[in-house]
């Protein structure tokens, strides 16, 4: 699933262009399959192949990051994979706190996998008396009321959005106000927060609306 990210504050680290940090997720993807199955060495002409993203394109990406291949050999597999996780900070920690307890942030809360990306969904939030007070995979649920009181000892600075959305941007102020910096948005509501706040936007419904329209266009020539 693609998505719609909004820096909106200046990266701690070094600023990228936004497709380059699209694709660097794929490279790691790819060298942690390589290192599982003990390669040590891989040329760009080899990720291009597999990942269909033109050779050049994937050697100036990586460029940024200041990794460099070896003439004739290619880049070193485990230093590549490494240099890739420390940037993209998918071995750092990061505590979010899950808004919105439905269908979509219940199953949020039990993707293990987003641990090995760095994401530690810490606490949900909702006003739903029917999951308040519960817990999903041990991760607990409070009321939204108590959210700006529960923050500070929760100690998470990322805030993800998975309610209705006549209530995102009051829940976007909330999360604002009390302190959280930056904020995965999963609904189709364009949320605007100061410009010190980073924003995400992972619109499920704009990527069906795309493959829907593609559907038809490939339907209607085959028709």
């Amino acid at each position: 699933m693609s998505e719609n990210i909004q820096i909106q504050s200046q990266a701690p680290l070094r600023e990228l262009p936004e497709p380059t940090l699209r694709r660097l997720p794929w490279y790691l993807a790819y060298v942690g399959l390589l290192k599982e199955r003990g390669v040590d060495y891989v040329s760009s002409t080899q990720i291009s192949k597999e990942i269909n993203v033109d050779a050049s394109m994937i050697a100036k990406d990586l460029s940024f990051l200041n990794i460099k291949g070896k003439t004739r050999i290619g880049y070193e597999v485990a230093v590549l994979e490494h240099e890739l996780q420390d940037f993209l900070g998918f071995k750092r920690g990061h505590n979010a706190v899950m808004i919105g307890v439905g269908s979509l942030g219940a199953s949020l809360i039990q993707d293990s996998g987003l641990v090995n990306y760095g994401l530690r969904i810490v606490a949900g939030f909702d006003i739903n008396p029917d999951v308040v007070d519960t817990d999903i995979c041990g991760v607990p649920i409070y009321d939204m009321n108590r959210f700006a009181q529960l923050i500070p000892s929760l100690k998470a600075d990322i805030g993800i959005i998975a309610v209705p959305i006549h209530v995102a941007q009051e829940v976007c102020d909330i999360m604002v106000d009390a302190g959280i910096k930056a904020l995965w948005n999963f609904t189709p509501f364009r949320i605007t927060a100061p410009e010190d706040i980073v924003i995400t936007n992972t619109s499920i419904y704009a990527h069906l609306a795309v493959m829907y329209n593609r559907l038809g266009l490939k339907n209607s020539l085959e028709s």
